[in-house]
């Protein structure tokens, strides 16, 4: 079963999201995901299977350029978990379609995704699900 998050659920969206996002600090986590949580260009949805919380994904409206797109706002997927023992089960393709709804409902006409360069899973999850590649970047920073 799918729900879309509420503010009710930020612990659950903070525990899923530090799974996916392990380098980031718990209470960072909750502070980010309340605001997007209150976000209405944004929605987080919870995937429950036998009670049990096992996956989200975060989308949002972008506003400005998105590599390979044409139109504004676009659907954009943040982010999407799923707990590892109960992957390739369905459950990110069932995710990214709620994401898809309600883009489209936000009248959204593309969506849009990214990955980071060696990310080999999540390149391979984003073909299959009919993502099709735009353009590979290297990004650069310099301190002054």
């Amino acid at each position: 079963m799918i729900k879309k998050a509420n503010i009710e659920n930020l612990e659950i969206v903070s525990s899923l999201a530090k799974s996916l996002w392990p380098d980031n600090n718990l209470d960072d986590l909750r502070e980010e995901f309340t605001g997007i949580l209150n976000d209405k260009e944004a929605a987080i949805f919870l995937q429950e299977d036998n009670g049990e919380f096992i996956g989200f994904a975060q989308c949002q409206l972008r506003h400005d350029y998105v590599e390979g797109c044409d139109s504004s706002p676009v659907g954009y997927l943040e982010g999407i978990y799923i707990k590892e023992n109960r992957r390739r089960q369905g459950f990110a393709h069932d995710l990214l379609k709620a994401c898809q709804k309600w883009a489209c409902e936000s009248d959204c006409l593309e969506f849009a995704s990214d990955c980071e360069l060696d990310n080999l899973d999540s390149l391979a999850f984003h073909l299959k699900m009919g993502f099709m590649e735009v353009n590979r970047i290297i990004c650069f920073k310099k301190e002054l």
